[in-house]
């Protein structure tokens, strides 16, 4: 391996991926998140936009503070971790670049990542600049954060649509300010594979000091190109590329992680490129951001998807009986689809349970570990045997529990072509009053829905509702996500007992929830409570302390 052939991941899930409409995550699920891509092998990990909101910043902090030290991560390995590069993204502002050096200054290796618009259309509506005062701009920033940190990322936004004579000229001026990367956002996934892979191949013949920077690619999927796109940027010269897990992202998404390192993978002869991930990984971490963001990956989507190592044609599967590798290019274990041989039963007892979760890459405290065990059991009575993707549902349920303002404690209902779907719940509210309420609905669902709406009285609309089985079988756990909006507008006219929402609350907002259980009714009510939750305290209602809002970049 040599630097001239070496790919650089950089990873965006933490800050592009959860721009994706719905997919807020705590600091805590944040910090989960980078541990685990630290055991995924990703070289730069770009936690957040410090600017954005004090909670960002406090994410990037605690992301960048664990990078230095690895606790937690290195009793679950064998091999040596590199500790990853810790990024924040900032616009070509001194307070931005500010925020940003405040909250990546702990890492082991940290790095400041600032942008400014390039195009036509970017320059004369959005920024109202001429070209002359966005070089301007753009040097003046990367001069100060460079004042601060040494390894300094830089963006043309909207390259892919930017006149690539400008991009040359504003490129060599930041490379002689301090920029290390130069990083080309296909920002709209306009680009097709050869006219990208044209204009890396342009940037790095043509860039005065290119040989001091590293070129990066990062691609938006709006037309489905984002994996072909960045491959082309590889062959022409990028040596980073900028990726999410599942290819989460604003609008259609970005390049996806696993698409692209399995495609260097597999065509090795190919592409000739090294690179640090550890692909067995991938499974775990596709999970993880899943099942934290509450975004479903489709069953067809590639290497990740469940359907991505099923076989059902008849000619397919007896060529898969006769060699495996007349229709897989791949094989599962390849990217973490292995059998554990610890089998957990109802037998099991605490210590294994533990062991099994570490194995996994869980870091469960004891309080925790006494809830997730009683869990546990209460599955384990159900089911014969409880696999790893039972756990790991159990675990993160856990996990993104937020506070409970209502909690839900015992649901009933009534259902089939005999008579109107009916729901009764039982919930426990802030005060510790117990609330019963009954109602009719479509179906048991929708039901159970209404009765909890009736109790808790926000203006909700639901905007997802996905079921998905975890494992195959009868007794499968089930797993249940759903999306809300709340209309803050009409939060204290629909409940005015209770504490108003903080003034300069966004008109509507959209929360997420997550639950597991073999009755996936249970879990249907346990998802959409977990998401009542979220909106309650986001809204500053019972005295819950409300986050500080995210500004727009």
């Amino acid at each position: 391996m040599t630097a001239s052939n070496y790919i650089r991941f950089f990873d965006t899930t933490l800050r592009d991926g959860e721009q994706s409409p719905g997919a807020t995550l705590t600091s805590q699920e944040k910090l989960e998140i980078a541990r685990q891509l630290t055991r995924l092998g990703v070289d730069i990990i770009e936690s957040g936009f410090a600017a954005a909101s004090p909670d960002d910043l406090k994410a990037i902090q605690m992301i960048s503070r664990d990078s230095g030290t690895l606790e937690g991560i290195a009793q679950w390995t064998d091999e040596a971790l590199t500790p990853p590069t810790i990024c924040s993204l900032s616009r070509a502002h001194e307070r931005d670049i500010d925020k940003a050096w405040e909250a990546v200054q702990y890492a082991e290796k940290p790095r400041i990542h600032t942008f400014i618009a390039t195009s036509p259309i970017h320059m004369e509506y959005k920024l109202q600049m001429d070209p002359e005062e966005v070089i301007d701009r753009a040097v003046k920033m990367v001069k100060h954060a460079k004042s601060m940190c040494k390894d300094i990322e830089f963006s043309p936004e909207d390259a892919g649509r930017s006149d690539p004579e400008f991009l040359y000229l504003i490129l060599g001026e930041v490379i002689k300010a301090g920029a290390t990367t130069l990083n080309i956002p296909d920002t709209v996934g306009y680009r097709t594979p050869e006219e990208f892979g044209a204009l890396i191949r342009g940037i790095k013949e043509n860039t005065p000091g290119i040989e001091n920077a590293i070129i990066s690619t990062h691609c938006h999927d709006d037309l489905g190109l984002a994996t072909a796109n960045t491959l082309a940027g590889v062959q022409n010269g990028a040596r980073q590329v900028e990726v999410t897990i599942n290819g989460i992202g604003e609008r259609a998404g970005n390049t996806s992680l696993e698409e692209v390192v399995m495609a260097l993978r597999t065509r090795k002869p190919f592409y000739d490129m090294e690179y640090g991930i550890v692909t067995e990984q991938i499974m775990r971490t596709s999970r993880m951001v899943s099942q934290y963001t509450s975004m479903v990956v489709p069953p067809n989507k590639a290497i990740v998807g469940a359907n991505a190592f099923a076989h059902e044609a008849g000619i397919h599967q007896d060529g898969m009986l006769k060699n495996e590798e007349t229709y897989e290019i791949m094989r599962p274990e390849s990217v973490g689809l292995t059998e554990s041989n610890l089998v957990l039963g109802k037998h099991s007892g605490r210590h294994a349970l533990k062991m099994r979760l570490e194995e996994l890459g869980f870091t469960v405290g004891d309080d925790k570990l006494k809830e997730v065990f009683a869990r546990f059991k209460r599955l384990a009575d159900k089911k014969k045997t409880v696999t790893d993707l039972d756990l790991e549902a159990l675990v993160v349920e856990e996990k993104q529990r937020p506070t409970e303002i209502f909690s839900l404690k015992d649901i009933q209902v009534v259902s089939g072509t005999l008579g109107m779907p009916t729901a009764t719940i039982r919930l426990e509210g802030p005060d510790g009053t117990m609330h019963v309420n009954a109602a009719m609905g479509t179906g048991p669902v929708d039901a159970a829905y209404k009765a909890i709406d009736q109790v808790v009285a926000l203006p909700i609309e639901l905007l997802e509702y996905t079921v998905n089985g975890v494992t195959e079988g009868i007794d499968a756990l089930g797993e249940v996500t759903v999306r809300i909006d709340v209309d803050a507008t009409q939060v204290a006219s629909s409940i005015p007992q209770k504490m108003s929402p903080q003034s300069g609350a966004k008109t509507n907002l959209t929360f997420n929830g997550f639950s597991a259980h073999t009755d996936i009714i249970v879990a249907s009510a346990r998802a959409y409570v977990v998401a009542l939750n979220k909106a309650l305290a986001a809204l500053g209602l019972y005295g819950i302390e409300k986050p500080a809002e995210k500004e727009t970049a």
